[in-house]
């Protein structure tokens, strides 16, 4: 656990030790899984670095970091918060589960972010894959978009398997698709009929998968 706060170099070398070394961020300092949602609006990516963040916010003039993983006490955490503050970036905690069917109240909360939020905005979790792939489906969601392009956001490119515990993500979409996609808005059906314990408890996921995502990627 990494809790100091980032006004001296030391600590930030500290901070940076514990990112590295704790917090995977070593597999994230070339490998930034960084891809557009809309062109010009919203991006998502890994846990950025320092660095990483102020390239982006010179090339695409990020205004806004949603941080998906909520506010953690990591190195991680603490430097890209540092980094926001610097560079004058907004920061959002908005945090989503990876495993679990999607709240309906964290659904809303994002859309109310959606509706206000100053773009470009950079969406961001530990790995890029999963609460990435959600939050960006989500958001082709809130367009306008379709069931099946919200899912190209979950895919194995970024990282993600719709056959381990990830894949209850996956699921929540084709709930919708199945059950209101041409009869209720997104939005209308998430507020009046999504059935989120229902999805938790059918959702099987499969044990090679998930032993690869938990044990082996280590994943959130």
């Amino acid at each position: 656990m990494f809790d100091r706060p980032m006004t001296t170099s030391r600590n930030r070398l500290r901070a940076w030790i514990d990112s590295i070394f704790l917090d995977h961020a070593i597999f994230r300092l070339l490998w930034t899984n960084h891809a557009p949602i809309i062109d010009g609006a919203f991006y998502r990516c890994n846990h950025p670095t320092p660095r990483r963040l102020r390239r982006l916010k010179s090339r695409l003039g990020i205004k806004t970091l949603i941080n998906l993983r909520g506010h953690r006490k990591c190195g991680s955490d603490a430097l890209s918060r540092w980094a926001a503050a610097e560079l004058g970036i907004k920061l959002i905690d908005m945090a989503f589960e990876s495993r679990g069917a999607p709240h309906r109240d964290r659904i809303l909360r994002f859309h109310e972010i959606y509706q206000s939020v100053e773009t470009p905005v950079l969406l961001h979790c530990k790995s890029g894959a999963d609460r990435a792939g959600l939050a960006a489906g989500l958001i082709i969601m809130f367009r306008g978009g379709t069931a099946s392009e919200a899912l190209e956001q979950l895919h194995w490119r970024f990282g993600h398997f719709k056959h381990a515990r990830t894949g209850v993500l996956d699921a929540f979409f084709h709930l919708y698709q199945r059950q209101a996609e041409g009869r209720l808005s997104f939005m209308e059906w998430v507020r009046h009929e999504y059935d989120e314990d229902g999805l938790r408890a059918s959702f099987r996921a499969a044990g090679l998968s998930s032993f690869l995502t938990d044990n082996v990627l280590r994943r959130e």
